[in-house]
């Protein structure tokens, strides 16, 4: 898998061995925007003409582009975990939800810099 960029949107990239192609999606909205392309030369401008296309379509129908990432998350627990998390939250002195990011970001920054997509100093711009 592969992300790619652009505008503020975010693609994956995945490859169909099958037929031999590139297939993607936009991963940060709720509306469903896919692309594809036959080798990898193609597939960023294929991501990227999906997106112009987007959020042009949006201009034309006189809507607003659905904005990546919100800022919002849900996220289901059990009614123990959550217990859990709240006791741990209210000894760190923080929120409920100040720490629950905290933790989340810290974790996922250190996923990603296995992948090569962040660093541990990315946490400060966080």
């Amino acid at each position: 898998m592969t992300i790619l960029t652009y505008k503020g949107y975010t693609g994956k990239v995945d490859i169909d061995l099958e037929s031999e192609t590139l297939h993607g999606e936009v991963i940060d909205l709720k509306d469903v925007i896919t692309f594809q392309a036959d080798n990898v030369n193609d597939i960023t401008k294929a991501f990227q003409d999906s997106v112009d296309d987007y959020i042009e379509f949006c201009e034309i129908e006189g809507s607003k582009p659905e904005k990546p990432f919100s800022g919002k998350f849900v996220l289901r627990l059990t009614p123990e975990q959550h217990k859990i998390i709240t006791v741990a939250a209210a000894h760190s002195g923080d929120s409920l939800n100040s720490w629950a990011a905290k933790k989340l970001i810290k974790d996922a920054l250190y996923d990603l810099e296995d992948v090569g997509e962040f660093t541990k100093n990315d946490l400060e711009k966080v």
